[in-house]
This record gives C-alpha cells, sequence and structure tokens, in this order.
C-alpha cells in the first residue's frame, strides 16, 4: 500500500501559526483512505530542515511526498512546478541563517520540476470551487529548499512522486479560509495518488 509523506511548517518571521501545518494536521484528521498517511511538522530552517526530511525519508520510505508552506503574498494556493537549486533568503531563518547565493543541494541541477500533475490538479480544485494558480517560482527560502530536496528524493527511483502547495494567508480579506485550505491539500494529495498521467494543456503565463 503507498505512503504518502504529507509536511508544513512550523511558524517563522515572528508569527505564532502556520497555516501551511494546520492544513496538514487537518487533512491528518479527516483522512480515510486507505493508503498509508504520515504528516510532519518542519523546521524553517535550511539545515534542520533538510536533515529532518532525510530522516522522515529513511524512515517512512514514502511513494509520494507532498510539502505545503505559507506564501504571504499570495491570495490563491500555489501548485508549484519547478523547485531551484538556490538558498537566498531575505529574512534569517528560525535558526538565524541567511545563506546568499547557496545551492540547495550541491552538484544537482539548477533546477527540478514537480512529479505532481499539477494541471490536472488545479482542474479538479476548480471543481470543487477553490481557486489556484500553478507557479514557476517557490522562491529560494526554506520552502524551495524542501521542494528541491523532494524533487531530488523523487528522481532516484521510478514511480515516486514529490511536489509542493503554496497556501496564502487565511486573513479573511479575499483569501480562502482554513478549512478550504485543507480541501485543497487534500485534493493535491488524492490527485498525485489517483491520476497517472498529467494533463496535456496548455498553461503558461505571457508575462
Amino acid at each position: 500500500m503507498p505512503t504518502v509523506l504529507l509536511t508544513g511548517f512550523e511558524p517563522f518571521d515572528g508569527a505564532t501559526s502556520n497555516p501551511s501545518i494546520e492544513a496538514v494536521r487537518l487533512v491528518d484528521r479527516d483522512w480515510d483512505r486507505a493508503e498509508r498517511l504520515v504528516v510532519a511538522e518542519l523546521p524553517v530552517a535550511y539545515a534542520r530542515m533538510g536533515a529532518d526530511l532525510d530522516v522522515l525519508l529513511a524512515e517512512h520510505h514514502p511513494d509520494v511526498v507532498i510539502g505545503a508552506g505559507l506564501a504571504p503574498g499570495r491570495d490563491r494556493v500555489g501548485l508549484e512546478r519547478l523547485a531551484v537549486n538556490l538558498c537566498d533568503a531575505r529574512i534569517p531563518d528560525n535558526d538565524g541563517a541567511q545563506p546568499a547565493e547557496a545551492p540547495v543541494l550541491a552538484g544537482q541541477p539548477t533546477a527540478l520540476f514537480t512529479s505532481l500533475p499539477v494541471k490536472a490538479t488545479r482542474m479538479l480544485l476548480a471543481d470543487a470551487g477553490i481557486e489556484a494558480e500553478l507557479s514557476m517560482t517557490a522562491g529560494t527560502f526554506v520552502c524551495n529548499a524542501m521542494f528541491f530536496r523532494a524533487a531530488a528524493w523523487a528522481g532516484l527511483a521510478l514511480g515516486r512522486r514529490a511536489g509542493f502547495v503554496h497556501v496564502p494567508m487565511p486573513d479573511g480579506v479575499g483569501s480562502p479560509d482554513l478549512a478550504t485550505l485543507a480541501r485543497a491539500v487534500r485534493v493535491s494529495v488524492d490527485a498525485a495518488l489517483d491520476v497517472d498521467a498529467e494533463l496535456q494543456v496548455a498553461a503558461g503565463d505571457t508575462d
């Protein structure tokens, strides 16, 4: 039976909560599929996040890894398509580290694509009444570092899938509430398990 590793992040930058891990916990609470779901809260710290993720991968041997993280400036769910091999922190992480122009993993490609069916997922989200966008950048902070590490792991064996979902802050002013964010994460997990092939439709931007 397949195993899914679903992660969110702890609060950062002085915040007292992070909706990514709160959404992940709601998905865990309501999990009703036969597949095994493993959830974990990751630190917003480059080094500790990488170490913790390595332990989770070695311990649980997942088939699918999906990270969720907060994108405070967005107003809708973002399905990330591309992870870049770059740590370039505008603010310090929770351990005080602030790397500039550093690789996530030395010797790896400049960027790696998601192996999740993000176009199909966006269509399923639209069917559920949840607005989402396909995003070509997960930034260069710890979210992107987690995404890149997961994508590199997925590329090591056939059948593995990995990707990342950014959620907005549920501020009640045009942004989805926490329950909707949890539904969006759940749809992303379901699609990763149920959709065999990505939709072959054009969905790029012109800007």
